[in-house]
């Protein structure tokens, strides 16, 4: 097999698994990596190499921005304590604690501090994704996304620090505290100088292959500069991100929005599903390569059950003494103690987000991103090993966690109340009620033009509301009102897009015009059914 095969191997099977998953509800991670272990034992399969200075840099900044792109800087503040207390707090503790454990295994100081900062930051995307599905209460869902993200940061500040101490051979307190500084401030001042930027260019371009071009590139812009200047290209990232996602929406073309949406959809999906399926291919060829010790399998299996009972101790207790800060605020302010916080995270969403712990795509990219060799030119010490560890803690934790995740979510019964399809229809209807009164209100226009805009708007009410109401109406003998509805609106789709699709093919319109009109047709698809 050619790599050319491979890589479209690899490419099929993303995208057979990926409706696999939800019909079997299995987290599409699981599947994949499942899918990158049997692929390399093909006989003829040649192994993926990919150049370790290359891995982070070409598959953090995508899946980081992307991740901004889900959520806002106001969810993230709102539940800033319990994402702080994991994703700094946690993290760090199981950095050090799967140090010490490696130290006593017989790894050196440098090289165990590695391997912690490997296997510290859980990945949300398993989580995320049966979180999603199972609709999960809305501030578990922001804890487990905004851990993810700012965890990725202390980890890999940790990672860089670490690896350094390693390539070069030793490495001073001030070093490592001039490190962090510079990580920080430096990250943090990229990103906002290049998300401001980005904003004013926005603003400026309107044209929405070019203003997806910009968002394509910032990602990457932002986390070589601030990698260049010694600083933490994930913080430049994530700050990019999350001042884009608040105020870049009032410079970009409706086009734009949609495509950049679109595009960031598909580069999250896409690269996601193949590191995992890398993660398969990287065992195989360190089994392989260099067969590891006889004690780094069970130092793999103690570093997973470090990880997982050291969670479960972690966020008892600081939810507890969260919950204890916020009733004396309530006290000090006056204020009852709902309004405060308190009691915003019940026993069984605690331990849902205990047990909620995959590692994945950082802890795979940072793996793999080891170098081989050190300052000296040796070899980099026990490197077999870190990685070996590595990946099998995201493979252990990827499959116990991630299949059974979906069935303690259900025995615990935990799940949101809100009806997201009711909500999408309030604020859908809200949003058009304003522009109507707006319309309406516009004695500058002369009255046909400002009539005409209005009926536009008045029908797109009306219907709304018409829909709405059909679909909560009731039972049917066929099922629910809210499916025959979608199912309705299917067909009607289908016979708008043959009758434009078949005047395009028949020479009646020509490419261009029957493309606009089939924009409409899918944008309205969309925005009804999806």
């Amino acid at each position: 097999m050619s790599s050319i095969a491979l890589w479209g191997t690899v490419i099929a099977g993303i995208v057979v698994l990926t409706p696999l998953a939800d019909r079997i509800r299995v987290p599409l991670p699981v599947l994949l990596t499942l899918f990158g272990i049997a692929l390399p034992l093909l006989p003829g399969t040649p192994h993926l190499s990919i150049d370790p200075d290359l891995v982070l840099p070409v598959v953090l900044p995508p899946l980081l921005f992307a991740a901004t792109q889900r959520s806002t800087a106001r969810e993230f503040s709102a539940q800033a304590r319990p994402i702080l207390l994991t994703a700094v707090g946690l993290t760090i503790a199981s950095a050090a604690l799967v140090a010490v454990v490696a130290h006593a295994a017989g790894v050196p100081w440098a090289v165990a501090w590695v391997l912690g900062a490997i296997v510290a930051p859980p990945d949300p995307v398993a989580a995320t994704a049966v979180a999603r599905r199972l609709r999960l209460p809305g501030r578990v869902v922001t804890v487990l996304e905004g851990e993810g993200m700012f965890n990725d940061a202390t980890a890999l500040v940790m990672y860089h620090v670490a690896v350094t101490a390693v390539v070069a051979g030793s490495v001073t307190a001030g070093e490592v505290g001039l490190d962090l500084a510079l990580a920080l401030v430096v990250g943090i001042a990229v990103g906002l100088a290049l998300g401001w930027l980005g904003h004013v260019v926005l603003g400026r371009l309107r044209v929405p292959a070019a203003e997806t071009t910009v968002t394509l590139a910032l990602p990457f812009v932002a986390y070589v500069l601030a990698e260049e200047l010694h600083g933490s290209g994930v913080l430049a990232v994530l700050s990019l991100g999350l001042l884009l996602r608040n105020v870049s929406h009032t410079s970009v073309s409706s086009g734009g929005w949609l495509l950049g949406r679109s595009v960031w959809e598909y580069a999250d999906y896409l690269i996601t599903g193949v590191v995992f399926v890398l993660i398969g291919f990287e065992l195989t060829s360190v089994l392989d390569g260099s067969p590891v010790g006889a004690a780094t399998l069970p130092l793999a299996l103690g570093v997973v059950a470090l990880l997982v009972v050291l969670r479960f101790v972690w966020m008892f207790p600081a939810v507890w003494l969260l919950e204890r800060g916020l009733a004396a605020r309530a006290v000090r302010q006056g204020v009852p103690a709902d309004v405060a916080g308190v009691g915003a995270f019940t026993r069984r969403e605690t331990t849902v987000i205990s047990w909620a712990g995959m590692r994945g795509v950082v802890s795979v990219a940072s793996a793999l991103a080891l170098p081989h060799l050190v300052g000296s030119g040796d070899e980099f010490p026990h490197r077999d090993t870190v990685v070996f560890v590595g990946l099998m803690v995201v493979l252990m934790t990827l499959v116990l966690q991630g299949l059974t995740l979906a069935p303690v979510v259900r025995r615990l019964g935990v799940g949101s109340t809100v009806d997201e399809v009711a909500e999408i229809a309030r604020l859908r209807e809200e949003a058009t009620r304003a522009a109507l009164e707006s319309v309406l209100a516009r004695d500058d226009v002369p009255a046909p033009v400002r009539e005409a805009v209005a009926l536009q708007y008045e029908g797109y009410l009306t219907a709304q509301r018409a829909l709405s109401q059909a679909r909560s109406a009731g039972d049917d003998v066929e099922g629910r009102y809210g499916e025959l509805v979608d199912a309705l609106l299917r067909d009607a789709t289908e016979v708008e897009r043959g009758v434009v699709v078949r005047a395009r093919n028949e020479g009646l319109a020509s490419p261009h015009v029957a493309d606009e009109v089939l924009a409409d047709v899918e944008a309205r698809a969309v925005r009804d059914l999806d």
